[in-house]
């Protein structure tokens, strides 16, 4: 198992649990921390000083490292940067935008800053920016995505062959087979989402997590590619959205329809119908909801077991 991820956030498995929105609140980053993988708040759903409570919380809950995930297009940023400061947090996932604008602010300050990328164009960006290391995110994952539809298992040797910072594989991995197989392909360790959308810490409704555990083959769907592309599970306010495209629909009525507070709806509120219920491909493999502790000791007995299994292949 590659080292270089877990000397740099100084954890035990080089593993990372997204910093997903209405999801990733302090139980499940300090869980995940407590687990020997690097947690992560999700501050793109807070205000600041919700941020401000979550990190304290999650303080108090691990002595381990935790990280905080900030979209670069919250309106906000600077107010939750200085509480990020202010709070003594080391370690940044900034995505959503361009990561040249806080790098270096960030590492000036301490802090190890991780660039979330979904094409080779954008991570050779974010290296010459200075970012410490990248996320490289495929079609598969959830939530706001990428518009090249770039998979997985195309885009992290394409990232290889072409950067030299380390790789963090994301999008379409909950198994210990699929992180074994991201790093074969080039990826010093993984992000993973869905997987912990479906567990006991997670902030998500419970009406949410089981329509996570619920979900077959073929129920997500990347959407609104217009506006920011997104992967939902397919439902009343999805099948609307695409009757607005079938009529010929303007960006501007888009927006109108999307609205706000979809995603907070859905995920946070668990309305099934009205709400964006953002979610992976691999979530068609998530059949039980499971304490943080579980799903990292699964990752990494199954991991154990394909690396076993190699020598058969």
């Amino acid at each position: 198992m590659s080292q270089t991820i877990t000397k740099l956030f100084n954890i035990k498995y080089p593993i990372i649990q997204a910093g997903m929105v209405w999801t990733s609140g302090w139980r499940l980053a300090s869980a995940a921390s407590n687990s020997g993988i690097l947690g992560l708040i999700g501050a793109g759903s807070m205000y600041p000083e919700v941020l401000r409570e979550h990190i304290q919380k999650c303080k108090k809950a691990t002595t381990k490292p935790f990280g905080v995930n900030v979209p670069m297009l919250y309106p906000d940023v600077k107010v939750l940067m200085d509480i990020i400061v202010e709070e003594g947090v080391k370690i940044v996932f900034t995505s959503a935008g361009n990561p040249k604008v806080w790098t270096y602010w960030l590492q000036q300050r301490g802090i190890t800053v991780v660039h979330v990328v979904s094409s080779l164009k954008f991570a050779l960006k974010a290296q010459e920016t200075g970012v410490d290391a990248i996320v490289a995110e495929g079609f598969e994952a959830g939530g706001h995505n990428g518009r090249d539809e770039t998979t997985t298992l195309t885009l992290i040797p394409l990232i290889k062959k072409h950067i030299k910072i380390p790789i963090i594989a994301a999008g379409g991995i909950a198994t210990g087979s699929g992180m074994l197989a991201c790093m074969i392909l080039g990826a010093d360790g993984v992000q993973i989402g869905s997987r912990f959308v479906a567990s006991k810490e997670s902030s998500s409704h419970d009406a949410f997590k089981n329509a996570v555990v619920t979900a077959k083959e073929g129920d997500t769907k990347l959407t609104l590619k217009e506006l920011a592309p997104v992967r939902l599970i397919k439902n009343k306010f999805y099948n609307e959205i695409q009757e607005l495209y079938k009529k010929g629909s303007t960006l501007e009525e888009l927006k109108t329809h999307l609205g706000r507070g979809r995603a907070k709806k859905g995920m946070f509120e668990g309305d099934l119908h009205e709400g964006e219920l953002e979610i992976g491909q691999i979530s068609a493999l998530i059949d039980e909801i499971k304490p943080v502790s579980k799903i990292v000791e699964d990752l990494i007995d199954e991991y154990d077991k394909a690396i076993n299994n190699l020598p058969k292949l």
